[in-house]
């Protein structure tokens, strides 16, 4: 029991050298956070996983399910040459660009009545902003820049 009364007492000891205002300019600072909106390519790899049942990225990429992914920044909606492409895709007159790609990946079937992409979307803003990161280290031949 006397063991007991100790611990408690020296954990209040303890807890009151925390909360006292020498100990809280002492201590150390937290990591900081990774600024608001930062991406991570890394976490857009992982995040990819869920598209590559369809889609493929890289030198030997090849269309599938749905069109390979190489440089789809700056290419025209619709335009991967060998790709049968949904008749709302072919009527499409838009270049890929980040922000008509983020509207489209929240809710593929909304933005694009009658594509056969059956993704249901990403929501998470920070998921969008790191599947953007890493999409955009391919160029148009696949290659990755680092």
């Amino acid at each position: 029991m006397a063991f007991r009364r100790r611990m408690i007492a020296l954990a209040g000891l303890a807890l009151a050298a925390a909360a006292s205002p020498a100990f809280a300019q002492s201590a150390p600072a937290p990591a900081a956070a990774p600024a608001a909106g930062a991406a991570d390519p890394a976490a857009g790899e992982r995040i990819f996983a869920q598209c590559r049942a369809c889609h493929q990225l890289g030198p030997t990429a090849r269309n599938g399910v749905g069109p390979q992914l190489n440089g789809i920044f700056g290419r025209k909606a619709g335009s991967v040459a060998g790709f049968n492409y949904s008749p709302a895709y072919q009527a499409l007159d838009k270049v890929w660009n980040e922000d008509n790609f983020r509207v489209y990946i929240r809710n593929p079937r909304e933005v694009t009545p009658g594509t056969r992409m059956v993704f249901n979307g990403l929501r998470d803003e920070g998921q969008i902003t790191n599947l953007i990161a890493y999409l955009k280290q391919f160029n148009a031949e696949g290659v990755r820049s680092q």
